[in-house]
């Protein structure tokens, strides 16, 4: 079982109704992705980020199926571009030891594939975690 979280922090001055509109599609990505067993968006507590999603699939098959369906893809391009600061993170009980660098193959092939992604990460604050690309070479 997979519990892949995101933590982020919008811009300042952001408009509330395109905040909701962004929480709204990670809330429908739940819904909608088949991999996803079950989900929670809302404030995150305690710590540097004001709010946070996190979605239950169960192995890399679903993790991937998360990482590139149309509902994904869809709050890829409504929030990133209201986010400031964003952190990725998985926590996993599968023992494969090789278990981080295969969802950071998981990401990177899908940065690979959408130069658009690509842009709108590379645009935000600050981005780090388990799904965020290497760094640019030279």
């Amino acid at each position: 079982m997979i519990y892949h979280g995101n933590r982020f922090t919008f811009r300042p001055g952001v408009p509330g109704e395109q905040l909701d509109q962004a929480l709204e599609s990670l809330r429908n990505q739940g819904r909608a992705i088949p991999s996803v067993r079950s989900f929670v968006v809302g404030r995150d507590h305690g710590g540097e980020f004001e709010w946070g999603a996190t979605f239950v699939i169960d192995d890399l098959d679903g993790y991937w199926e998360y990482l590139v369906h149309p509902s994904h893809l869809h709050t890829d391009r409504v929030g990133l571009p209201l986010v400031d600061r964003f952190e990725s993170f998985d926590i996993t009980d599968d023992p494969d030891p090789e278990f981080g660098a295969k969802v950071a193959a998981l990401h990177r092939r899908r940065f690979e594939s959408d130069p658009e992604l690509t842009a709108l990460i590379t645009g935000l604050g600050s981005y780090t975690g388990s799904g965020a690309p290497a760094p640019r070479q030279g």
